[in-house]
């Protein structure tokens, strides 16, 4: 019975041994000596090595199963997954608007203001996170670092916070604090937001985010974008008596060309229960860009009445325009320049016009990384106040990091 039991232990640690190619010699000079030993018959040994071999060739036929994995019985395919099974994912998102520059302030009769100088300027650090819940459903949060010359200190806003629901390209809803249809879209096209804010933004005609509802798509050539909000811009998400109302819509009738007309009007938050009745103040927006790979011009126009001063005895109407352009000079280098031109006070101060230009030559050194050097001019005309800067010259390096 010894005998017997020495047999099939022997056989079982053969066929360990014999399954593995690796220790195919090792499993032969066993079998031998067990012959010496009288454990095993020769035949004993040919039934061994046979039943061995077979051992193997079944090993190397079945895959191994990683330490666990699910077994066969419970491994689900990929084919019967659900095609619309939920996945989710979170994208984190930065922005910074750098510069080192000199900058030369004076006014009308030449006084240097104390404004100028040599020095580094963070204009501007956004930091954001996307959650996408879905296909249809997701969550975005994004916060706006700047410097604020009053108080000394560095301010953090909640610039956006919204959910969006997806039902169609065509159909697009946020709510809560998202992009204002004009502003943020034109600085799209224009690229050189981290030198300079766009007209409408940098004459403070307009929001670039706000809290209400925005509705938004896309269908062919078409692209527009309503909103319903507050009216008070991001920085202040107070409730008034009404919601203000703005929009956009652009066409692309060939590929590069943009034509949009966009349109604002509202009392900007300050119509209050217990305040006296307030002004309506609008504004009408008008641009047409086109863009190649190898450049870029574009043009707009805007015209406004009553903004900032919809809570005042006095009222007050601006207009102005843009034109900008772009040429690349080899690759990673542009060229760049704009010209703006505005009348910002065309009732109260009828002979004040500003002439702003700019210019630069771009390097794009990677991937969200954006180094230029830039000129700058602004000078106002018939300026209101003697104390205001009448001429403002700047040189440096602007800087825009994003990823």
């Amino acid at each position: 019975m010894a005998k017997y039991s020495s047999k099939w232990l022997a056989l079982a640690g053969i066929l360990a041994i014999g399954a593995s190619s690796v220790f195919a010699q090792d499993s032969k000079a066993l079998i031998d000596i067990l012959i010496k030993k009288g454990i095993l018959t020769p035949e004993d040994a040919a039934q061994i090595a046979a039943e061995a071999r077979q051992a193997a060739s079944q090993s190397a036929a079945t895959p191994a199963v990683p330490q666990g994995a699910p077994t066969s019985a419970s491994t689900t395919t990929s084919a019967s997954i659900p095609m619309n099974t939920p996945t989710s994912s979170t994208t984190v998102t930065g922005k910074l608007y750098v510069d080192v520059s000199y900058l030369d302030a004076e006014t009308a009769s030449g006084t240097k203001l104390a404004a100028g100088g040599t020095g580094i300027d963070v204009k501007r650090f956004y930091l954001g996170a996307t959650h996408v819940f879905n296909s249809m459903w997701l969550a975005n949060i994004n916060t706006d670092s700047s410097y604020f010359s009053a108080t000394g200190a560095t301010n953090v806003y909640i610039k956006t916070a919204y959910v969006q629901a997806k039902f169609s390209p065509e159909a697009i809803v946020q709510v809560g604090a998202a992009n204002e249809p004009w502003i943020p879209w034109d600085e799209d096209l224009y690229t050189y937001r981290y030198v300079e804010k766009t007209i409408v933004d940098r004459l403070a005609f307009g929001n670039s985010a706000d809290w209400g509802v925005h509705f938004l798509g896309t269908s062919g050539i078409v692209s527009y974008n309503f909103a319903a909000v507050n009216g008070g811009g991001y920085k202040n998400p107070t409730r008034s008596k009404d919601m203000d109302f703005e929009g956009r819509l652009s066409v692309e009738p060939v590929k590069g060309l943009t034509l949009a007309v966009g349109g604002y009007d509202g009392k900007l938050g300050k119509d209050l229960y217990g305040t006296p009745n307030t002004r309506t103040a609008n504004r009408f927006d008008a641009l047409v860009n086109y863009a190649t790979p190898q450049y870029a011009l574009g043009a707009e126009y805007f015209s406004e009445s009553n903004w900032g001063f919809t809570n005042s005895a006095s009222k007050d109407s601006s207009d102005g325009f843009s034109v900008f352009g772009k040429v690349k000079v080899g690759d990673p280098f542009w060229l760049f320049a704009r010209w703006d031109q505005d009348k910002p006070g065309r009732n109260l101060h009828p002979t004040l016009e500003e002439n702003y230009f700019n210019c630069g030559w771009e390097y794009v050194a990677t991937k969200g990384v954006n180094l230029s050097l830039v000129y700058k001019y602004d000078k106002l005309t018939n300026p209101s106040s003697a104390s205001q800067a009448a001429k403002t010259q700047e040189l440096g390096m602007f800087a825009q990091i994003a990823f």
